[in-house]
């Protein structure tokens, strides 16, 4: 089959080097020719384990292109995938002024029967009103289609060839665009190589799809923010919330994904989605209060370890140094939006204390954004001279240290775990002054 992929994000890049990889013809589009020259020299934008390897295989057998020619690239395709950034704007709200710019430029260059799959995360209505907005410049038939996404940043290759599940919103009767049994044909066929064992494609209407990639990750942010709250009572009342976690997560009922306390979530995904979803609610006449609780109560987590930090040294930092482990939003990814560690750094920062950081591959991204601290290349030599150790994200380099070295490199052994990697009591006989979440 042959498809285009508007769009060469997180999202876009890994939708299309999985399909090139199951035999179709793919050409990644973006506006942004820096980006394709890049692809065309081999040089991947984002890390993301896998990926590299598996676009060279499929750029060498010839069945993944790179363009920043949009209406060549539609006319050459038989299905369409929208996939760039819906980012929030200040009220919340998801801009949409990508969508609908590249939109605009489908509709033009539309020549024949396609099929326009919307992958960007989107609020529920969208896709009608993409299909509206087609229908004003073309005469050409066409469908639109609702496929959200739901890939784990780090593990996004298997997710995307080993699914859970397929999502897929047609205009069903009584909606914008009534789509026939042909769109569902083609995406049918599109997923089949992912689906052979046995995960669902589950059809609905589009508005429906769009409601269901908002609510999944709306519901994960929930556990995250319950269980930070709940390991902060913990705090107060002398419980492990490992203990807890474990007790809990043993009801089939709860299961044991999503319990682990920490800093507070990151990322291009939950805290716009979380916010997209409220604001929806609130659109619509629907005060959605859980929603912004979970909001909340992340954005306080992420501080927390501060307040740990100033009530270890009595609140008098400014003449302090502190090591920072881990500066991505989570593992296995160079993404920095959103992460815990941004909050953190600037905290400090705000205080007159200095920040040496390491991270395996997100120095150079956070350098963007805090140019002015100190970055190594080595997770030991960000240890030198510095009062303290902060862990800001759970790389598995971290969770089997020298605790020697580190003791010795330290001006002070006090380690402020955000992520609970160490166990309290083996650091207590080491003789750190060890924080963590809830324990």
């Amino acid at each position: 089959m042959r498809i285009s992929i508007i769009g060469t994000g997180y999202v876009g890049l890994v939708t299309g080097v999985c399909f090139a990889d199951s035999g179709n013809t793919v050409l990644c589009v973006d506006n942004d020719k820096d980006k394709i020259n890049q692809l065309h020299r081999g040089i991947i934008p984002i890390y993301e384990p896998g990926l590299k390897e598996l676009c060279d295989k499929n750029v060498s057998g010839k069945r993944l292109f790179f363009t920043s020619d949009l209406k060549e690239a539609v006319k050459n395709s038989e299905v369409v995938f929208i996939a760039v950034g819906t980012p929030s704007q200040d009220n919340g709200e998801a801009d949409l002024s990508n969508i609908f710019s590249v939109v605009k430029e489908i509709a033009v260059a539309i020549d024949s029967y396609k099929i326009i799959v919307v992958k960007s995360t989107v609020p529920v209505g969208t896709c009608n009103k993409v299909y509206n907005e087609i229908k004003k410049i073309t005469t050409f038939p066409f469908d639109v289609v609702s496929n959200p996404e739901f890939l784990k940043e780090g593990a996004a290759i298997d997710d995307f060839q080993r699914p859970d599940r397929i999502v897929v919103g047609l205009g069903l009767k009584g909606s914008a665009g009534n789509s026939n049994s042909k769109a569902k044909e083609i995406m049918s066929e599109l997923y089949e190589p992912f689906v052979r064992s046995g995960a669902p494609i589950y059809f609905m209407d589009r508005c429906s799809s769009e409601l269901t990639k908002y609510a999944a990750n709306a519901m994960l942010a929930l556990r995250i923010s319950f269980m930070n709250e709940l390991a902060n009572l913990c705090a107060a009342v002398g419980v492990n919330i490992d203990h807890v976690r474990i007790g809990i997560g043993s009801d089939k009922r709860v299961g044991k994904l999503f319990l682990f306390p920490g800093i507070g979530y990151g990322g291009s995904c939950f805290p716009k989605d979380v916010k997209a979803l409220y604001h929806t609610a609130k659109f619509n006449g629907y005060d959605f209060k859980i929603l912004k609780a979970v909001d909340e109560v992340n954005a306080y987590q992420k501080e927390i370890l501060l307040n740990f930090i100033l009530k270890h040294f009595k609140s008098d930092i400014g003449e302090k140094t502190f090591a920072l482990w881990g500066l991505s939003f989570k593992p296995k990814t160079d993404d920095i939006r959103e992460a815990p560690s941004l909050v953190i750094i600037s905290k400090i920062l705000s205080y007159g204390a200095k920040v040496k950081a390491f991270d395996p591959i997100a120095n150079e991204n956070t350098m963007k954004v805090f140019p002015s601290i100190e970055y190594t290349s080595d997770m030991y030599e960000a240890l030198k001279d510095a009062d303290g150790l902060i862990i800001a994200t759970e790389w598995n380099d971290f969770r089997m240290p020298d605790f020697n070295k580190i003791k010795s490199l330290l001006k002070t052994p006090v380690v402020f775990d955000g992520r609970n990697i160490y166990e309290t009591e083996k650091m207590k006989e080491m003789g750190f002054s060890y924080y963590s979440i809830g324990r």
